[in-house]
């Protein structure tokens, strides 16, 4: 499940509204809606995070954490290590090799420390 599709999955939990009458509230197919709520499907587009963000009738700060969220949800990544150190490659190797054997807590430490050193820098 990436951050974006466990979001519209809570939301549509609290909302009481099911997976089918959303997708097709918002034009989509409920095999469509499913697939981008677990992590089948690739970042949606900016005019179907729109539609969510309406769907939902959020604003300000919860449509940018929806909008952001969308951003960091394809669950397919590629890293593009040329020309940085041989540390980030390595960094970047390793993670994709070791991210599936992680415990979630580790995932969530590393995350939590990486998003630090982002402020930071």
């Amino acid at each position: 499940m990436t951050p974006f599709g466990r979001r519209v999955r809570d939301l549509r939990a609290e909302k009481g509204v099911t997976l089918t009458q959303m997708a097709h509230a918002i034009g989509v197919s409920p095999t469509y809606l499913s697939a981008l709520e677990n992590g089948r499907r690739g970042r949606p587009t900016w005019a179907l995070v729109q539609r969510v963000i309406a769907f939902f009738n959020v604003i300000w700060d919860e449509a940018e954490d929806l909008a952001r969220l969308a951003e960091v949800s394809h669950p397919k990544v590629t890293v593009d290590t040329a020309g940085l150190s041989p540390q980030a490659t390595e960094l970047a190797n390793l993670i994709a090799r070791e991210i599936a054997h992680l415990p979630p807590e580790a995932v969530a430490e590393l995350l939590g420390r990486l998003k630090i050193l982002r402020r930071r820098g």
